[in-house]
């Protein structure tokens, strides 16, 4: 006999990661590596009109991509079986990639392959994703109704990163300060053209 949901969550009571009650009750379970990812997804979804509590949809943060193996044990084809997603940034494919093949969801798994899973590599990472559709003035403009345009002026000024461009620039800066791209990654999101939103954002939540 299988393993109950009840028993899984009772199994995992001493689980450190943002396992949600939500998240045991969903048929749809979208692993992501942290809260800036599941922001940005919630406030699309929403943008788009969708309710994913009601479409049974549950965006996990896993405090990294190192913990993926734990969270496929746990929601995968070894637990409770539910249906899979994810969202990753380029740097952390691997984790991703190793991590599925270990839990029985194939082997020597392509970009391609991993994204027929339901699985989504961003080019860099999400702000680079947002940044590349929204374009750097109107990222500017997210940044100076946070008030922080005068900090981000400052930090082009320093000399590591004066030669860089506008789009370089402004990805750094939202990993320079704690909190930032968690602040701004829904906001970010608020402002795209949904014409124009980002390949793996755009999938992750797509349907089955």
């Amino acid at each position: 006999m299988g393993t109950t949901r009840d028993e899984q969550r009772r199994s995992h009571a001493d689980f450190d990661r943002p396992v949600t009650a939500v998240a045991f009750s969903a048929r749809t379970v979208v692993l992501v590596e942290g809260l800036s990812d599941q922001l940005a997804l919630e406030a699309l979804a929403e943008r788009r009109g969708r309710n994913l509590e009601s479409e049974s949809i549950a965006i996990v943060p896993m405090a990294g991509s190192k913990n993926i193996g734990r969270f496929l044990d746990l929601f995968g084809p070894r637990g409770l079986g539910v249906r899979l997603a994810g969202l990753c940034d380029a740097a952390e494919e691997g984790d991703f990639q190793r991590g599925l093949e270990r839990a029985g969801l194939g082997s020597n798994l392509t970009r391609i392959e991993m994204e027929q899973l339901g699985f989504y590599v961003c080019v860099e990472d999400l702000e680079d994703e947002l940044i590349r559709s929204l374009g750097a003035a109107a990222v500017e403009e997210v940044i100076d109704a946070q008030g922080e345009l005068a900090s981000f002026r400052t930090f082009q000024k320093q000399p590591q990163w004066r030669a860089r461009t506008n789009e370089e620039q402004l990805r750094r800066f939202f990993g320079t300060h704690r909190g930032r791209k968690i602040q701004s990654a829904p906001l970010l999101v608020a402002a795209l053209d949904l014409t124009n939103v980002p390949m793996p954002l755009d999938r992750v939540l797509a349907p089955p």
